[in-house]
């Protein structure tokens, strides 16, 4: 049950770094892997920090911050260069 919860975070961590990166929506697949890796990366950017989030809240907080952290760091690395 936990495995479900942790997609389901991440699916919904995902569609909500795209609607408020303005970069839209990336299809059911694509918001989950970013909201995944968001939710690793959020994780690891929360500790760096000393702080943590607890809950069902706090996961999706955490993730969510991951996956835009994940979105803007993409959109550098794939910026056109001159």
């Amino acid at each position: 049950m936990p495995f479900l919860w942790f997609l389901l975070i991440g699916i919904a961590a995902g569609m909500l770094a795209g609607k408020i990166m303005t970069g839209g929506g990336f299809g059911l697949v694509g918001d989950l892997i970013v909201g995944v890796i968001g939710a690793l990366l959020g994780g690891f950017l929360f500790g760096l920090f000393g702080l943590s989030a607890n809950g069902l809240l706090g996961s999706l907080v955490t993730a969510t911050v991951g996956a835009m952290a994940l979105i803007a760091l993409l959109r550098v690395i794939n910026r056109p260069r001159l």
